[in-house]
Protein backbone atom coordinates (compact mmCIF):
# COMPACT_ATOMS: atom_id res chain seq x y z
CA UNK A 1 0.00 0.00 0.00
CA UNK A 2 1.14 3.39 -1.09
CA UNK A 3 0.14 6.37 2.01
CA UNK A 4 -0.04 9.01 0.00
CA UNK A 5 -1.99 7.50 -3.23
CA UNK A 6 -4.85 9.32 -2.75
CA UNK A 7 -3.37 12.72 -1.06
CA UNK A 8 -3.14 16.15 -2.28
CA UNK A 9 -0.31 17.63 -1.01
CA UNK A 10 0.35 21.54 -1.25
CA UNK A 11 3.73 23.45 -0.80
CA UNK A 12 4.02 26.36 0.56
CA UNK A 13 7.13 28.11 -0.74
CA UNK A 14 9.01 25.76 -4.07
CA UNK A 15 12.42 26.73 -3.61
CA UNK A 16 15.45 23.75 -3.12
CA UNK A 17 14.24 22.06 -0.31
CA UNK A 18 10.69 22.03 -1.56
CA UNK A 19 11.72 20.81 -4.63
CA UNK A 20 14.38 18.23 -3.03
CA UNK A 21 10.78 16.86 -1.99
CA UNK A 22 8.84 16.83 -4.54
CA UNK A 23 11.68 15.16 -6.41
CA UNK A 24 12.35 12.34 -4.01
CA UNK A 25 8.52 11.45 -3.96
CA UNK A 26 8.01 11.47 -7.78
CA UNK A 27 10.98 9.65 -8.06
CA UNK A 28 9.51 6.81 -5.35
CA UNK A 29 6.49 7.44 -6.99
CA UNK A 30 4.53 8.05 -4.18
CA UNK A 31 2.71 10.98 -5.64
CA UNK A 32 1.97 11.84 -8.97
CA UNK A 33 2.60 15.19 -10.45
CA UNK A 34 -1.34 16.20 -10.78
CA UNK A 35 -1.67 15.61 -6.57
CA UNK A 36 1.06 18.16 -5.89
CA UNK A 37 0.19 22.16 -6.16
CA UNK A 38 3.35 24.17 -5.32
CA UNK A 39 3.08 28.16 -4.83
CA UNK A 40 5.79 30.93 -5.10
CA UNK A 41 5.16 34.64 -5.10
CA UNK A 42 8.05 34.91 -8.00
CA UNK A 43 6.61 33.79 -11.84
CA UNK A 44 10.24 32.68 -12.41
CA UNK A 45 10.28 30.36 -9.88
CA UNK A 46 6.89 28.94 -10.57
CA UNK A 47 7.65 28.10 -13.88
CA UNK A 48 11.10 26.15 -13.22
CA UNK A 49 8.87 23.89 -10.79
CA UNK A 50 6.40 23.34 -13.20
CA UNK A 51 8.89 22.37 -16.16
CA UNK A 52 10.95 20.47 -13.81
CA UNK A 53 8.49 18.43 -12.14
CA UNK A 54 5.11 18.55 -13.65
CA UNK A 55 3.17 19.76 -11.01
CA UNK A 56 0.20 22.63 -10.99
CA UNK A 57 1.91 25.95 -9.64
CA UNK A 58 0.46 29.14 -8.32
CA UNK A 59 0.78 32.84 -6.62
CA UNK A 60 -1.85 32.10 -4.75
CA UNK A 61 -1.00 30.37 -0.75
CA UNK A 62 -4.80 29.90 0.43
CA UNK A 63 -5.89 28.07 -3.27
CA UNK A 64 -3.27 25.89 -3.13
CA UNK A 65 -3.90 24.57 0.88
CA UNK A 66 -7.87 24.63 0.27
CA UNK A 67 -8.47 20.63 -0.89
CA UNK A 68 -4.75 19.33 0.91
CA UNK A 69 -4.79 16.01 2.60
CA UNK A 70 -0.72 17.05 3.34
CA UNK A 71 0.46 20.95 3.57
CA UNK A 72 4.36 21.73 3.53
CA UNK A 73 5.39 24.72 4.91
CA UNK A 74 8.85 25.65 3.39
CA UNK A 75 9.11 29.21 3.44
CA UNK A 76 12.06 31.22 5.43
CA UNK A 77 11.72 31.85 9.26
CA UNK A 78 11.29 35.65 8.25
CA UNK A 79 8.19 35.54 5.96
CA UNK A 80 6.26 32.70 8.06
CA UNK A 81 4.15 34.78 9.92
CA UNK A 82 3.24 36.42 6.83
CA UNK A 83 2.14 33.24 4.95
CA UNK A 84 0.57 31.94 7.82
CA UNK A 85 -2.12 35.05 7.93
CA UNK A 86 -3.14 34.06 4.15
CA UNK A 87 -3.65 30.67 5.02
CA UNK A 88 -4.75 30.18 8.74
CA UNK A 89 -7.92 28.56 9.14
CA UNK A 90 -8.18 27.93 5.33
CA UNK A 91 -6.49 24.42 5.69
CA UNK A 92 -9.06 21.50 5.82
CA UNK A 93 -9.76 20.09 9.44
CA UNK A 94 -8.17 16.49 8.94
CA UNK A 95 -5.10 17.86 6.97
CA UNK A 96 -1.79 17.00 8.18
CA UNK A 97 0.92 20.10 8.31
CA UNK A 98 4.31 19.30 7.55
CA UNK A 99 7.13 21.75 8.84
CA UNK A 100 10.63 22.27 7.29
CA UNK A 101 10.63 25.70 8.11
CA UNK A 102 14.38 26.64 10.36
CA UNK A 103 13.75 26.80 13.95
CA UNK A 104 9.74 27.65 14.51
CA UNK A 105 8.32 25.61 16.98
CA UNK A 106 5.24 23.91 16.78
CA UNK A 107 3.18 26.05 19.19
CA UNK A 108 4.10 29.07 17.00
CA UNK A 109 2.65 27.02 13.58
CA UNK A 110 -0.38 25.41 15.61
CA UNK A 111 -1.19 29.56 16.94
CA UNK A 112 -0.04 30.89 13.49
CA UNK A 113 -2.57 28.74 11.74
CA UNK A 114 -5.73 27.83 14.04
CA UNK A 115 -4.38 24.09 13.35
CA UNK A 116 -3.02 21.27 15.56
CA UNK A 117 -1.69 18.22 13.28
CA UNK A 118 1.44 19.50 12.94
CA UNK A 119 5.18 17.86 12.03
CA UNK A 120 7.91 19.66 12.87
CA UNK A 121 11.15 18.22 10.93
CA UNK A 122 14.78 19.41 10.11
CA UNK A 123 16.68 18.15 7.01
CA UNK A 124 19.35 18.79 5.15
CA UNK A 125 20.55 19.66 1.68
CA UNK A 126 21.75 16.09 0.78
CA UNK A 127 17.77 15.26 0.60
CA UNK A 128 17.80 16.70 -3.23
CA UNK A 129 19.51 13.66 -3.75
CA UNK A 130 17.33 11.37 -1.63
CA UNK A 131 20.43 10.76 0.80
CA UNK A 132 19.36 13.42 3.50
CA UNK A 133 19.29 13.04 7.39
CA UNK A 134 15.76 14.17 8.59
CA UNK A 135 15.46 14.40 13.04
CA UNK A 136 11.22 14.91 13.34
CA UNK A 137 8.60 15.01 15.82
CA UNK A 138 4.60 15.91 15.80
CA UNK A 139 2.25 17.29 17.90
CA UNK A 140 -0.07 15.23 19.87
CA UNK A 141 -2.73 15.62 18.02
CA UNK A 142 -0.85 14.11 14.97
CA UNK A 143 -2.59 10.85 14.21
CA UNK A 144 -0.96 7.18 13.89
CA UNK A 145 -2.04 6.95 10.22
CA UNK A 146 -0.79 10.68 10.03
CA UNK A 147 2.92 9.79 11.04
CA UNK A 148 3.40 7.33 8.44
CA UNK A 149 2.27 9.55 6.06
CA UNK A 150 4.92 11.92 7.26
CA UNK A 151 7.36 9.04 7.23
CA UNK A 152 6.81 7.64 3.59
CA UNK A 153 7.69 11.74 2.76
CA UNK A 154 10.95 11.32 5.20
CA UNK A 155 11.79 8.05 3.82
CA UNK A 156 11.43 9.44 0.44
CA UNK A 157 14.14 12.36 1.07
CA UNK A 158 16.84 9.92 3.12
CA UNK A 159 17.09 8.73 6.31
CA UNK A 160 15.15 9.69 9.44
CA UNK A 161 14.79 9.52 13.00
CA UNK A 162 11.99 10.83 15.05
CA UNK A 163 12.56 12.58 18.35
CA UNK A 164 9.58 12.59 21.68
CA UNK A 165 11.45 16.37 22.75
CA UNK A 166 11.18 18.79 20.55
CA UNK A 167 14.16 20.96 21.22
CA UNK A 168 16.27 17.80 19.71
CA UNK A 169 15.07 19.53 16.61
CA UNK A 170 16.98 22.72 17.70
CA UNK A 171 19.85 20.19 18.21
CA UNK A 172 19.28 18.22 14.94
CA UNK A 173 19.94 21.80 13.09
CA UNK A 174 22.81 22.76 14.81
CA UNK A 175 24.16 18.85 13.71
CA UNK A 176 23.02 17.61 10.74
CA UNK A 177 21.00 20.68 9.21
CA UNK A 178 24.21 22.29 9.33
CA UNK A 179 26.11 19.44 8.95
CA UNK A 180 26.70 19.55 4.93
CA UNK A 181 28.52 23.32 5.39
CA UNK A 182 30.92 21.97 8.02
CA UNK A 183 31.98 19.06 5.42
CA UNK A 184 31.60 21.16 2.57
CA UNK A 185 34.20 23.84 4.68
CA UNK A 186 36.22 20.73 5.53
CA UNK A 187 36.71 19.60 1.52
CA UNK A 188 37.11 22.95 0.74
CA UNK A 189 39.96 23.59 3.05
CA UNK A 190 41.23 20.33 2.01
CA UNK A 191 41.31 20.90 -1.50
CA UNK A 192 43.15 24.16 -1.23
CA UNK A 193 45.37 22.14 1.24
CA UNK A 194 46.18 19.82 -2.17
CA UNK A 195 46.58 22.69 -4.19
CA UNK A 196 49.23 24.44 -2.47
CA UNK A 197 50.90 20.87 -2.50
CA UNK A 198 51.32 20.85 -6.25
CA UNK A 199 48.04 19.17 -7.48
CA UNK A 200 45.61 20.66 -10.13
CA UNK A 201 42.07 22.24 -8.49
CA UNK A 202 40.69 19.28 -10.88
CA UNK A 203 42.68 16.53 -9.14
CA UNK A 204 42.95 17.90 -5.79
CA UNK A 205 38.76 17.73 -5.86
CA UNK A 206 38.38 14.50 -6.83
CA UNK A 207 40.77 13.22 -3.85
CA UNK A 208 39.40 14.89 -1.74
CA UNK A 209 35.90 13.96 -2.44
CA UNK A 210 36.55 10.20 -2.77
CA UNK A 211 38.28 10.05 0.14
CA UNK A 212 35.61 11.49 2.47
CA UNK A 213 32.98 9.50 0.46
CA UNK A 214 35.07 6.54 0.99
CA UNK A 215 36.18 7.08 5.01
CA UNK A 216 32.12 7.71 5.58
CA UNK A 217 30.84 4.94 3.79
CA UNK A 218 33.31 2.68 5.68
CA UNK A 219 32.36 3.76 8.90
CA UNK A 220 28.85 3.62 8.17
CA UNK A 221 29.59 0.01 7.45
CA UNK A 222 31.97 -1.09 10.23
CA UNK A 223 30.94 -1.92 14.04
CA UNK A 224 33.69 0.17 15.36
CA UNK A 225 33.74 3.62 17.65
CA UNK A 226 34.97 6.31 15.17
CA UNK A 227 38.06 6.77 17.04
CA UNK A 228 39.14 3.59 16.86
CA UNK A 229 38.75 3.69 13.18
CA UNK A 230 40.90 6.89 13.29
CA UNK A 231 43.62 4.87 15.46
CA UNK A 232 43.53 2.28 12.80
CA UNK A 233 45.49 4.78 10.30
CA UNK A 234 47.13 6.55 12.63
CA UNK A 235 50.55 4.61 13.06
CA UNK A 236 53.12 5.72 15.92
CA UNK A 237 55.25 8.57 14.59
CA UNK A 238 53.87 8.52 11.47
CA UNK A 239 51.91 11.09 8.89
CA UNK A 240 48.64 11.26 10.65
CA UNK A 241 49.85 11.22 14.17
CA UNK A 242 51.72 14.29 13.37
CA UNK A 243 49.03 16.01 11.22
CA UNK A 244 46.27 15.23 14.37
CA UNK A 245 48.82 16.50 16.69
CA UNK A 246 48.81 20.17 14.33
CA UNK A 247 44.49 19.75 14.03
CA UNK A 248 44.48 19.55 18.39
CA UNK A 249 47.50 22.01 18.56
CA UNK A 250 45.16 24.22 16.41
CA UNK A 251 41.76 23.96 18.36
CA UNK A 252 39.87 21.60 15.92
CA UNK A 253 37.76 19.78 18.50
CA UNK A 254 36.90 23.75 20.70
CA UNK A 255 36.27 25.17 17.42
CA UNK A 256 33.57 22.55 16.10
CA UNK A 257 32.28 22.50 19.79
CA UNK A 258 31.57 26.28 19.67
CA UNK A 259 30.42 26.26 15.55
CA UNK A 260 27.92 23.51 16.84
CA UNK A 261 26.74 25.57 19.85
CA UNK A 262 26.32 28.68 18.14
CA UNK A 263 23.89 27.21 15.73
CA UNK A 264 22.14 25.70 18.32
CA UNK A 265 21.77 29.19 19.77
CA UNK A 266 20.33 30.62 16.74
CA UNK A 267 17.86 27.91 16.04
CA UNK A 268 16.58 28.64 19.00
CA UNK A 269 16.84 32.39 18.74
CA UNK A 270 14.87 31.95 15.41
CA UNK A 271 11.79 30.62 17.47
CA UNK A 272 12.38 33.17 19.92
CA UNK A 273 11.76 36.25 17.39
CA UNK A 274 8.38 34.30 15.96
CA UNK A 275 6.94 34.47 19.54
CA UNK A 276 8.06 38.22 20.00
CA UNK A 277 6.01 40.84 19.32
CA UNK A 278 7.46 43.85 16.36
CA UNK A 279 8.73 46.14 18.90
CA UNK A 280 10.60 43.33 21.09
CA UNK A 281 14.83 44.54 21.21
CA UNK A 282 14.89 40.52 19.94
CA UNK A 283 13.60 42.07 16.53
CA UNK A 284 16.26 44.65 16.07
CA UNK A 285 19.11 43.52 13.37
CA UNK A 286 22.67 45.02 13.64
Amino acid sequence: MKYLEKKNRAVIGSGKMAGAIIGALLRNKELNPEQITASDPYPEQRERVAKKYGVTVTGDNSETVKNADIVILSVKPQVLASVSSEIKGKIPANSLVFSIVAGMPIATIQKGLSHKAVVRTMPNTPAQISAGMTVWTASNEVSDSQRQEAKVILEAMGKELYVEHEDSLNMATAVSGTGPTYVFLLAEALVDAAVHLGFSRRDARLIVLETIKGSVEFAIQSDLHLAQLRNMVTSPGGTSAEAIYQLEKGGMRTILSKAVWAAYQKSQLLGKKAEDPPDSPLRVEN
